[in-house]
């Protein structure tokens, strides 16, 4: 898979495990296809008629790298692969996709949990891996709003829960970007307008929360656990779903609430990034507790990966990036995204080594780094 005149210290390194610090949970049930499509990508709408989301990088990418782990010649046909995943059963499939992935420890959010979706600790078992629980401060939010009575309860037993999760989990994530963009004001709201927020708020709790004195509240209730227990927060940043709008989602907005966190040493981990990859650079640049990856943005690119893995190279600090591969119902993103990283990585790490800027000790130690070793100083694994 790697290139053939790779130092073998650098391919050593890259294909030494690593360490997953962001993904969900993937199906446990056998899919049909049209369940399967809806899978790749993340429109999570069906292909227009006479289409299919196989034409797409990752539909490609699945036939090339994923097809030989489940006994296939590489680029065999959407339905043989489909039929070969049927035949094996989504306990098999998903046990060797991620097995092949070489991840030893998953970081999930478990913020999408469904009876559907393998938990934190099912992936760690199909994958032979650690795991480990990422709590999404939204869905915490969102089980206090469903029960609590009045405005105070809700500000106290939010702050509780958020403890409690905390104290079984090695991080905590945002997806402020999501609910009301990247630029929000970073100072911590007064509780005068957080009560009377909360007060409109639980007049209807079904309701996805938008308020951004709310979701203020939330991330500074959450930056007050996270500064006692040492935790780092994750936010979404760039590339999403179709709720996402994408001009909000920058990590450069974000730059005052980051700024107001460093005397705190919160690290602050962005998430995916593309195709604000660069900006993310930057931060991570000059701020002490900012780091970054590329997360599912490897799988969605798939050949074109290696491009913004080196650009991203360009700047960022080697001790400040990370790996995820940011899987969500199919293994085949888990086992795509360490794929991706290490072909892109030892891209980008081969040609600084050939051109002699850095020494094959020097591009390996970087590719330890971002593969596993960094993810386990960032979230005290």
């Amino acid at each position: 898979m790697l290139p053939v005149d790779l130092p073998d210290a650098v391919r050593d390194a890259l294909l030494a495990p690593l360490v997953d610090h962001h993904c969900h949970g993937v199906r446990r049930d056998d899919l049909s296809r049209a369940q399967f499509e809806l899978l790749i990508g993340e429109s999570r709408t069906p292909a227009p008629p006479g289409t299919t989301h196989f034409d797409t990088p990752l539909g490609a990418a699945i036939r090339r790298w994923c097809a030989p782990v489940l006994d296939l010649e590489p680029h065999v046909a959407p339905a043989v692969y489909l039929g070969r995943r049927q035949e094996l059963g989504a306990g098999e499939v998903n046990r060797r996709l991620l097995q092949a992935s070489g991840v030893v420890a998953f970081l999930v959010d478990t913020g999408l949990e469904a009876p559907d979706l393998l938990s934190a600790a099912e992936m760690g078992r199909h994958g032979g891996a650690a795991a480990d629980e990422i709590v999404r401060l939204e869905q915490v939010e969102q089980d206090i709003a469903d029960s609590a009575a009045v405005a105070v309860d809700y500000m106290d037993s939010l702050a509780e829960e958020l403890v409690a999760r905390a104290a079984r989990a090695v991080g905590l994530k945002s997806i402020i970007a999501y609910r009301c963009g990247l630029d929000f004001d970073p100072s911590r709201p007064s509780r005068g307008s957080v009560i009377a927020a909360a007060n409109r708020r639980l007049s209807d709790p079904r309701e996805r929360l938008v308020d951004p004195i709310l979701l203020r509240h939330l991330l500074w209730t959450a930056v007050d656990v996270a500064r006692d227990r040492a935790l780092p927060i994750q936010f979404h940043t760039g590339y999403g779903d179709a709720d996402l709008d994408m001009s909000r989602a920058d990590p450069a907005q974000m730059t005052g609430f980051i700024r107001a966190l460093q005397p705190l040493g919160i690290p602050v981990v962005l998430l995916h990034c593309y195709p604000f990859h660069r900006q993310a650079a930057y931060l991570a640049s000059v701020f002490p507790h900012v780091y970054v990856d590329v997360g599912l943005t490897l799988t969605h690119t798939a050949a074109g990966s290696a491009r913004i893995l080196d650009e991203l190279l360009e700047l960022v600090p080697f001790h400040k990036q990370l790996f995820s591969s940011d899987c969500y119902g199919l293994a085949e993103g888990c086992h795509l995204g360490a794929v991706y990283f290490r072909l892109g990585m030892a891209g980008a790490l081969g040609r600084r080594v050939e051109s002699g800027e850095w020494s094959a000790a020097d591009a390996a130690r970087v590719a330890h780094m971002a593969g596993s070793g960094n993810a386990r100083r960032v979230y005290r694994l």
